[in-house]
């Protein structure tokens, strides 16, 4: 979904590759152990072995991790990285835990908001949310995220907002394929994008044009 944030430079970064974070990295390896005891040396050595060269200071911030996460109690998974998809609406994603009565998490490797979750998350919730409808046939109200370095999980109920959002970012999606580039929305983080001079010459013209 990150055509939603801004479609430009999804376009201009549709054929790179995204890398995770080693701080992602770690906090994927402790989600796996969400409900049962952390283990700090075990879930470091499952670090090492997935990505063997991390920046070994990063042992410290799995620290960070484990005394935040063992300040609650987690349910513990059913299933992992589950793929889900929806033929309808041409969308596919994973979620990180799927629990026993069928509800899911994502995680992230960010701090949590003082209340409710980012936009980002909310609109993934909904994304997955339709898939796993269409996948089961039952509905589905909303989905965790679950902040690791601070321990945190919050629930986001789906709201029809959300669902409007994904459908526009679908169309925008498509819109963008079929050779079309849009203008940035309002809030778009220009200052900080390294597209914006080229953002600024080539808004609203064909990318057939532009190439």
């Amino acid at each position: 979904m990150r055509v939603h944030a801004c479609p430009v430079r999804f376009y201009y970064e549709r054929n790179e590759t995204v890398s995770e974070s080693d701080r992602y990295a770690v906090c994927k390896q402790v989600s796996y152990h969400l409900g049962v005891p952390l283990d700090a040396e075990a879930i470091w050595d499952e670090v090492l072995t997935v990505r063997p060269h991390i920046d070994p200071a990063m042992k410290e911030y799995l620290g960070i991790c484990i005394t935040a996460c063992s300040k609650q109690q987690w349910k513990s998974a059913k299933e992992t990285d589950v793929r889900v998809v929806s033929e309808k609406h041409h969308l596919a994603g994973m979620i990180d835990r799927r629990f026993e009565d069928g509800t899911f998490s994502i995680i992230r490797a960010a701090g949590a908001m003082p209340i409710g979750t980012y936009a980002a998350d909310r609109l993934r919730i909904a994304a997955i949310s339709l898939c796993l409808e269409e996948m089961t046939g039952t509905e589905v109200r909303g989905g965790d995220v679950e902040h690791i370095p601070d321990g945190v999980s919050r629930h986001h109920d789906v709201q029809p907002r959300d669902r409007r959002q994904v459908i526009t970012a679908i169309q925008k999606y498509k819109s963008i394929m079929d050779g079309n580039l849009p203008e940035p929305p309002l809030n778009a983080p220009c200052n900080r994008c390294r597209y914006k001079e080229k953002c600024e010459s080539s808004v609203g013209r064909r990318l057939s044009e532009l190439l």
